[in-house]
């Protein structure tokens, strides 16, 4: 979800056969490299393994979302505007992104930390995270402390390093940004916030398999991940079974999904395809895997709009409506797995 977001759904084409066959040769490369990993895993000692046993499904408590507000679904509005409407998504924390994407990291700096802070407690919302991706994970330092102070427990930013490898190289590049992470995670625990990692197109971690390697070789907890289903193949039995070998190192959960896309001028109708209930993906194994992790991280309701900066609908409360019919949607599912 950064700038540089050029993901490579945008190459293929987005609807008949021809997506289809692409969609189905996405999973297999998927598949491929869960079976990399697991190869490499088997053959590691058991305490370089960290466990992936997710609680049975059946003995898990009932799901209960924490949902996160992205400022960036409004695109520039007024904090002012945003505030008021984060309750009546459902929620009770918002997520401050910057430009392009969205402006209100930056409207932070203009009211000053007190101003801004008086504002959150007159809605009675938190501040749950910061993205930043503009920073990347080591220019973070003054964000952290900054985090610190405002009382967010949650940054999310992405993985730096080589793109496209597979395999052993896969893990040693993944080690190697792990190694580079230790200085800005020994931060991150110093001030009590988690740096979450988002799987993104054209990255380092931008596989199952780099999630994977990731979970395994961070030095704490508060080196985690943000998990982002639009840039992973659009199977849901999969995602799910990255979910439960995840666990408890996703920070954030993207209620996210490709659909159409989001690279291009398309009609509205279109480009909400992108959230929950509207696309095709079914949440419904990845609903029930986070309850079987018992999962007690952030939920964000997301999509990128075409052009950037946008809101995905015309008005402050069209955003809001669109976020609660998504988050009913969850709830529903929710339901059904208990």
């Amino acid at each position: 979800m950064s700038e540089t977001d050029r993901t490579p759904f945008a190459a293929h084409p987005v609807s008949g056969i021809a997506r289809r066959d692409w969609l189905r040769g996405v999973t297999a490369t998927a598949i491929a490299a869960a079976g990399s990993w697991q190869a490499a895993r088997a053959k590691a000692a058991p305490t370089e393994v960290a466990s992936t046993e997710a609680v049975p499904s059946e003995s898990a408590p009932p799901l209960r979302f924490r949902y996160l507000v992205g400022s960036s679904m409004y695109g520039y509005a007024d904090l002012k505007e945003i505030l008021p409407e984060v309750r009546r998504c459902g929620a009770s924390a918002i997520d401050l992104w910057p430009k392009v994407h969205g402006n209100q990291r930056e409207q932070l700096d203009e009211l000053g930390e007190a101003a801004f802070a008086e504002l959150l407690a007159a809605h009675q919302v938190t501040l749950g995270c910061i993205t930043q991706y503009k920073l990347g994970p080591f220019g973070l330092a003054d964000e952290l402390r900054l985090a610190q102070r405002l009382g967010c427990p949650t940054i999310v930013t992405g993985g730096v390093g080589p793109k496209g490898l597979a395999g052993s190289e896969l893990k040693a590049a993944v080690g190697k940004f792990v190694e580079q992470m230790r200085p800005h995670v020994a931060l991150a625990e110093e001030t009590g916030v988690r740096i979450a990692i988002e799987n993104h197109a054209n990255n380092l971690i931008d596989s199952p398999d780099a999630l994977r390697w990731l979970l395994e070789l961070r030095p704490s907890p508060h080196l985690a991940i943000a998990l982002a289903p639009y840039h992973l193949p659009q199977d849901p039995e999969l995602l799910a079974r990255l979910i439960r070998d995840l666990g408890a190192a996703i920070e954030v959960f993207y209620a996210w999904q490709h659909g159409n896309g989001s690279m291009t001028a398309q009609p509205k109708e279109m480009e909400l395809l992108q959230l929950p209930g509207r696309g095709p993906l079914d949440f419904g194994p990845l609903v029930e895997a986070l309850r079987a992790i018992r999962f007690q991280g952030w939920t964000e309701i997301f999509m990128h709009p075409f052009p950037r900066g946008t809101a995905i609908v015309d008005s402050v409360g069209g955003v809001t409506a669109e976020i609660r019919k998504s988050a009913d949607h969850l709830e529903s599912l929710a339901k059904r797995s208990q």
